[in-house]
């Protein structure tokens, strides 16, 4: 029956941090096909040049999309959609979502500050200080730069136990200073238990999941609903480490093991 047929949706991350993304989409459309490609191999995508990641993501995204039949592509990385976005949606004839740090709803709660919490690229790109400018509501935004937070959550995610002293050390700068917070990284919800507790119950904590989860839901349309439903699987571009623990946490979020995907060579490009 067609009314059966489902789309398959397509989240990309270059580590797991996107799964906070999945999350949310999921909860809303729990019925979907989900493919996850994480691209470990250029972890962090912080570090690397704007032209590599660029080429990256494009090589990969486009690959994965023909190979698997993709309908949407949610690209649930700040760092990677802040530049690629324009690109791919040249590139590709289907939808293809981003994700950019909740600083609008964030400056709308805030009572008197609001503090930034992302990765050290995402903090210096221009696009992320045009968001501050133009929604600020003359609220101060502190921002809070951070590659350490990423590796707890990727470590949290294989079952590791969160150092709450060294959480508590690196989310100094805006502890006492703001009463919302922005988690302007994917990886960042994955800790939200942890970092709600170093900055206290009364600083409400903000993501772009649910909003990207609705917008996903907005470009839904039947034209897509192409597959069988119940396919969940998870893909990387080299072996990631701690690798057995890994897939015992994904498959609590519906996933079989990690999967290799075969990555052009870029050298090439």
């Amino acid at each position: 029956m067609v009314s059966s047929l489902v789309p398959n949706i397509l989240l990309f991350d270059s580590g797991v941090g996107g799964l906070s993304v999945y999350r949310e989409i999921h909860r809303l459309l729990p019925n979907h096909n989900y493919f996850y490609l994480f691209d470990n191999e250029g972890y962090p995508y912080g570090e690397l040049s704007q032209q590599e990641l660029l080429s990256r993501v494009e090589t990969l995204v486009t690959s994965i999309v023909t190979e698997m039949d993709i309908d949407l592509v949610v690209i649930a990385c700040n760092t990677a959609s802040t530049i690629v976005l324009p690109t791919l949606r040249k590139k590709l004839s289907i939808p293809v979502v981003g994700v950019v740090p909740a600083i609008k709803p964030a400056c709308n709660l805030a009572r008197k500050s609001v503090g930034l919490i992302a990765t050290p690229a995402t903090i210096r790109r221009p696009y992320t200080h045009e968001l501050i400018r133009d929604f600020s509501c003359n609220k101060e935004v502190y921002l809070l730069g951070s590659t350490e937070l990423v590796d707890i959550a990727e470590h949290k995610l294989r079952g590791d136990s969160v150092d709450m002293e060294q959480l508590s050390h690196i989310l100094q700068p805006v502890r006492g200073r703001v009463d919302v917070a922005v988690l302007g990284c994917t990886h960042f919800p994955l800790l939200r238990g942890e970092i709600q507790q170093v900055l206290g119950n009364e600083v409400v904590l903000v993501d772009s999941g649910k909003a990207i989860a609705k917008r996903v839901e907005s470009l839904v349309s039947p034209l897509m609903c192409r597959h069988i439903p119940g396919k969940h699987r998870i893909f990387s571009s080299t072996f990631p480490f701690k690798e057995k623990a890994l897939n015992q946490i994904l498959s609590g979020w519906g996933f079989n093991r990690v999967e290799r995907f075969p990555i052009p060579d870029f050298s090439d490009r």
